[in-house]
């Protein structure tokens, strides 16, 4: 019988936190202040069926100590949600406003990604320049979807535009699909979000978004979903359909491989090695989910990848920080 590495042993032996100095990019925060809004608009703080965690900031600076864990760049998930224009702009500056004392309140421990009033672009572009120039954030946090408009679309082609002029990280994290999937009583998250990473991939691709946008800088968390699996399978579209060669990169699966991921919930002994093979080292990133996934999840995933992705001191180096540091300068030079 095959032995699940991350199932609990009956070795004692505490082999000690996975990271020493980690930058987590995928690490949420769950204000109250924010659930209560969300209600108001009649909006809830998670999908049917997903338990939500308690949350205060005690609790990920905890568990950033045990887990060796130096920063995290932090989002508020799910966002703003597709509502009126004004009404979404002031919810995400009250957001964001909060999200930004709390990084200085904990100065080099902390980054954040500004939410964004998507998919409306003049209030998104104008939330997204004073996140950056008076906030001082660290990028945007995207869901995959906005009411049904995906964040690959080209009807926000001015927004990517200036997300790609500043090289601002976009940290693009999946939630329901806009039209009603079988859920067999089970939380949608279980199977759907990594079926949109691997949607919105799709669009970014055969879109040739990020020829379009260079500088665009796009991390889609938990490894990128399902693309290692279905890049491939995504280069073949020409063969199903002949006109589809004209929307096709020269290179599909390379230009897949421009995109990031983290390691949030690659950890096992399935999906890691496609990961692995798929990812460049230089694309990767740490992520913990956390407190979505319990700490002791988390922990076992990364420490999986630690021990069974092959790395070399350098590479963990980038994984561990170097990638991270490169994406968001306030972790470059802070000690």
């Amino acid at each position: 019988m095959e032995t699940n590495d991350m199932a609990v042993s009956g070795d004692s032996t505490d082999p000690g936190p996975a990271w020493a100095r980690a930058i987590d990019v995928h690490h949420h925060v769950l204000p109250e202040f924010y659930v209560s809004e969300l209600r108001r608009l009649g909006f809830a703080s998670t999908l049917p069926g997903v338990d939500r965690p308690a949350w205060h900031i005690g609790t990920s600076l905890d568990m950033m100590d045990r887990q060796g864990i130096r920063a995290a760049v932090v989002n508020v998930w799910p966002g703003v949600p597709a509502v009126d224009p004004a009404i979404g702009a002031r919810f995400a500056r009250r957001v964001n406003e909060f999200l930004a004392e709390l990084v200085a309140a904990h100065p080099g421990r902390l980054g954040a990604f500004a939410v964004l009033p998507l998919p409306h672009v003049d209030e998104s572009i104008a939330e997204l320049t004073y996140s950056a120039d008076v906030l001082g954030l660290d990028g945007a946090a995207l869901v995959t979807n906005y009411g049904g408009v995906y964040v690959g679309d080209p009807a926000l082609d001015a927004f990517h535009a200036e997300a790609a002029r500043r090289g601002t990280p976009l940290f693009v994290h999946p939630t329901a699909p806009p039209v009603a999937q079988p859920s067999f009583d089970l939380p949608l998250s279980l199977c759907e979000f990594p079926f949109e990473t691997v949607r919105l991939a799709a669009q970014l691709l055969y879109h040739r978004t990020l020829d379009r946008h260079p500088g665009l800088r796009v991390i889609l968390s938990h490894g990128g979903g399902g693309i290692a699996y279905y890049a491939a399978r995504l280069a073949c579209g020409p063969l199903i359909r002949a006109d589809l060669a004209e929307r096709l990169p020269e290179d599909p699966v390379g230009y897949l491989r421009r995109l990031y991921g983290d390691t949030a919930m690659i950890g096992d002994p399935h999906a890691f090695p496609s990961v692995r093979a798929f990812a460049g080292v230089e694309r990767l990133l740490v992520g913990s989910d956390f407190p979505f996934m319990p700490e002791s999840f988390s922990a076992a995933g990364s420490r999986h990848v630690v021990d069974r992705g092959g790395f070399t001191a350098r590479e963990r180096e980038c994984i561990e920080f170097g990638n991270a540091a490169a994406l968001f300068p306030r972790f470059a030079t802070h000690p």
